[in-house]
């Protein structure tokens, strides 16, 4: 089978590419084919590509992708020190175009990862059809790369598209379906119903394929327990809530996963990447938790929140950290004021660690948040660097999908359960189902994690205000309309993020989404 010169390109650039014998290294080898060879040949061959579409799975996790939403929304303010990063996404103004920098960023990410999946399912289909016989290697090994595009494709649809209907999804324009490498390839965009019916098949491919898979908390790569919470995902934006709730349901009674539900199961879980162990097996939050280590930078930072500078004196003469932070963001009093005096969910904020804004530094003005304030293991020198294992998914999650899809079907009470189950695991007031306080749970338990924007578009449902948080902390804070006044309504078009610039100038089957 000839193989062209162009696919070189596809393996030999960087850490979204098909390269890397290691997870936890920055990918050093190529897998290179001769003229007229197939790419993969061997069991070997196999195994680096697919290490390499694990690394490309990872690139698209934390950092620029996830932050743009998060401070385009109600949940951060931006410092008086923020330097304009993310400034245009989170005024949300005049300066907030198709040439933005960060929504070009999270195309980008993922358009590159396709390409390495689309290119990893040809060859390992086409070595699965010379062997006599398919390993099980090579199953679960397409499984996971077709588990990674229909990730990647609902990335891309919640992002750049309008929220699903089932009345206009056929007719609405999504993104374009890219399913076989092609340089020259032009494409248009698909509908809104092709892109979700494309994450359908990849996911029945994925759970074909990794049946045999077992669920295990802190997994670092797909299992059948994944391809299930991404299927919640799935069902609960094409509002099929029968399904939403049954796969968010089989997870929540799986016996791999649990709650946190105290100080030293948090701290455990969200500073130091650990589940409980039971057995001998972890048995946690993550139903995955990818691969990372102090050598490499693969699990991308959320630094904006805790951006941080040694400052030792601090430790010496006060017995404070031995750093101090010089956020982008703080934390909203919007948010801050759902969080009840016992929620657990307050270990994610702190006020006693020292900030530098406004050419002052101080003690205890500022509320900042810590949730990826960084794993101490992957970290040398003492001076947060907020780099953690990477969780793609967690069960809390699919408390909430549970909630929200019994109680978008009628069934409140179900909806109650699933709710209050998270609420007093969390040490928090048990609540009724209703609209307000799923929004709440929503905000509360899954702030930073990049999941508020597709929430609110599905519930259709806007925000009022970016409250600062009170006291000194105000003077640091930016006002005025695009700030901590900005306010969107349920239809604003800055919930369906433009094409880039660049695609269009390159690409000119794209259409522009409205607005921009």
């Amino acid at each position: 089978m000839k193989r062209y010169s162009k696919y070189l390109l596809v393996l030999g650039v960087g850490a979204l590419t098909l390269t890397s014998c290691n997870l936890d290294e920055v990918p050093t080898t190529n897998v290179v084919a001769k003229d007229g060879q197939d790419f993969i040949e061997s069991e070997r061959e196999l195994n680096m590509m697919r290490t390499g579409i694990h690394a490309s799975f990872r690139g698209t996790m934390y950092g620029q992708p996830v932050i743009a939403e998060e401070v385009m929304l109600d949940g951060f303010n931006a410092t008086v020190d923020f330097g304009n990063n993310y400034g245009n996404i989170h005024r949300t103004d005049d300066s907030f175009t198709a040439s933005d920098y960060d929504t070009k960023s999270l195309w980008d990410v993922h358009y590159n990862a396709i390409k390495s999946y689309n290119v990893f399912i040809k060859e390992a289909e086409a070595y699965a059809k010379h062997s006599e016989k398919p390993t099980a290697n090579t199953i679960i090994a397409l499984g996971e790369a077709h588990f990674y595009r229909a990730y990647s494709y609902l990335q891309l649809v919640r992002h750049f598209a309008k929220d699903y209907d089932k009345q206009t999804a056929t007719k609405e324009l999504g993104v374009p379906l890219v399913l076989v490498y092609n340089q020259e390839e032009k494409p248009a965009r698909a509908t809104i119903q092709q892109v979700y019916d494309q994450i359908k098949a990849d996911l029945d491919s994925a759970a074909q394929n990794l049946a045999s898979v077992k669920g295990v908390s802190e997994s670092k790569t797909p299992t059948i327990d994944a391809v299930r919470a991404l299927m919640s995902r799935y069902y609960l934006d094409v509002e099929d809530y029968d399904n939403a709730a049954k796969y968010s349901d089989m997870l929540i009674k799986s016996k791999a996963y649990k709650l946190s539900e105290n100080e030293d199961e948090m701290a455990s879980e969200y500073r130091n990447d650990k589940a409980s162990v039971v057995g001998g097996v972890p048995v946690g939050e993550p139903i995955m938790q990818l691969a990372g280590s102090l050598s490499e930078n693969g699990s991308g930072t959320n630094t904006v929140y805790t951006l941080a500078e040694g400052y030792p004196p601090l430790f010496t003469e006060y017995g404070l950290p031995p750093y101090y932070f010089t956020s982008y963001f703080l934390p909203s009093q919007k948010l801050l004021d759902l969080y009840e005096e016992s929620d657990l969910r307050n270990l994610w904020f702190t006020s006693g660690t020292a900030s530098y804004l406004g050419g002052s530094l101080t003690v205890g003005s500022f509320i900042t948040f810590i949730k990826y304030l960084g794993n101490p293991e992957l970290n040398s020198d003492g001076v947060p660097n907020s780099r953690h294992l990477v969780k793609p998914f967690l069960i809390s999650e699919m408390y909430l999908i549970n909630a929200e899809a019994n109680l978008r079907k009628g069934d409140a009470a179900a909806a109650k359960k699933a709710l209050n189950k998270l609420q007093s695991a969390r040490q928090a007031s048990e609540t009724e189902a209703t609209e307000d306080e799923l929004d709440n749970e929503w905000f509360k338990e899954t702030v930073g994690e990049g999941l508020r924007m597709s929430y609110l578009k599905r519930a259709h449902r806007g925000y009022s205000a970016r409250v600062k948080q009170r006291g000194k902390a105000a003077n640091f804070m930016l006002s005025g309309a695009s700030y901590d006044k900005k306010a969107m309504t349920a239809d604003d078009k800055h919930f369906v993020w433009p094409i880039p610039t660049y695609e269009l100038k390159v690409n000119a089957k794209l259409v522009q989404n409205d607005g921009y």
